[in-house]
C-alpha cells in the first residue's frame, strides 16, 4: 500500500509509519519537524518519503499531500495520528490552548483530508484518525477540556467525512492509554504539562477509575490493529484499542 502518516516525528505516528515501512508498504512519513524525520524515514525502510507539514497552515497541508502523492505515485491509505492534549483546568483555558487544541486535533485533519480527496477517492482509500477513549468510552478527564471536546470534534468530523464520501472508507481508531516506543517513538502526550497541576488532578483521576490500574497498551497491538483497518477496505467504521485491564488478585 501507498500510505501517508501525518504527525510521524515522534510518539504513536513515528510507531505507525516506521511500522508500516517495515512491513512493506510504501510510506510517506509527514511532520512538522522535517529534521527527526529523517531518522524515521531511515528505520522505516528503503523508499521512505519524509515531507515538511505544519497542520496548522493550510498551504502547507495542500503542498505535502501532493509531495507525498508524487512521490509515492497515488494514495491508497492516510492515518492522522497528529494530536496534542493540554493539561489546564477548564477556568484556566485561554482562547489560544482552546485554538490551538482544534487546529492541531480537528482542523488539522479536515486540512489534510480535504487535500487527500482526489487520491484516496482515485485508489478508494482507507482513512484511520486516532481518537481517544475520554471522547466515547469514558468519562471526559477532568483537566483535559480541551483535549476532550477536540477528539469529540474529530470523531463528528470521521462520521461526517464517512456520510459525504462513502467510496472512500473513513475509520475511527479510539486509543487507550499508550506509551509508545523508545527514543523519539516515545509518546510526547505529556510535553508541556505543568506538573503541579498534574499532581492535583491525579487524585481526582483516580478517585474516578479512569487510570486504568497503571495498565498501558503495548504500541505493537495499535499498529497492527491500523494495519488491519487500512487493508480492510473501509469496512471497519470504528474501532477501540485499549489495554487489558490487570486481574484482581
Amino acid at each position: 500500500m501507498k500510505v501517508v502518516v501525518v504527525g510521524a516525528s515522534s510518539g504513536l505516528g513515528r510507531c505507525i509509519g516506521v511500522s508500516l515501512g517495515q512491513r512493506g508498504d510504501q510510506v510517506a512519513l509527514l511532520a512538522r519537524r522535517k529534521d527527526r524525520l529523517a531518522d524515521a524515514t531511515k528505520d522505516a525502510g528503503p523508499g521512505a518519503l519524509a515531507v515538511a507539514c505544519d497542520v496548522t497552515d493550510e498551504q502547507s497541508c495542500a503542498d505535502a499531500i501532493e509531495e507525498a502523492a508524487a512521490g509515492l505515485g497515488g494514495i491508497d491509505g492516510l492515518v492522522y495520528a497528529t494530536g496534542i492534549g493540554p493539561l489546564v483546568a477548564f477556568d484556566k483555558i485561554g482562547a489560544a490552548t482552546w485554538r490551538q487544541a482544534f487546529d492541531t486535533n480537528v482542523i488539522g485533519a479536515a486540512l489534510i483530508t480535504a487535500a487527500a480527496l482526489p487520491h484516496l477517492a482515485a485508489s478508494g482509500g482507507v482513512a484511520a484518525y486516532l481518537s481517544s477513549v475520554s471522547a466515547s468510552l469514558t468519562s471526559p478527564w477532568p483537566g483535559f477540556a480541551a483535549y476532550n471536546v477536540s477528539k469529540a470534534a474529530l470523531d463528528k468530523l470521521v462520521e461526517s467525512l464517512r456520510a459525504e464520501y462513502p467510496a472512500i472508507g473513513f475509520t475511527r481508531v479510539i486509543v487507550g492509554d499508550c506509551a509508545g516506543g523508545e527514543g523519539d517513538a516515545r509518546t510526547e502526550f505529556t510535553h508541556g504539562w505543568d506538573m503541579e497541576a498534574m499532581a492535583a488532578f491525579r487524585p481526582i483521576w483516580a478517585k474516578q477509575g479512569l487510570q486504568g490500574g497503571g495498565s498501558l497498551l503495548d504500541v505493537a497491538e495499535l499498529v497492527q490493529v491500523v494495519d488491519t483497518v487500512l487493508r480492510c477496505g473501509g469496512s471497519i467504521p470504528s474501532v477501540a484499542v485499549t489495554p487489558r485491564q490487570p486481574a484482581l488478585t
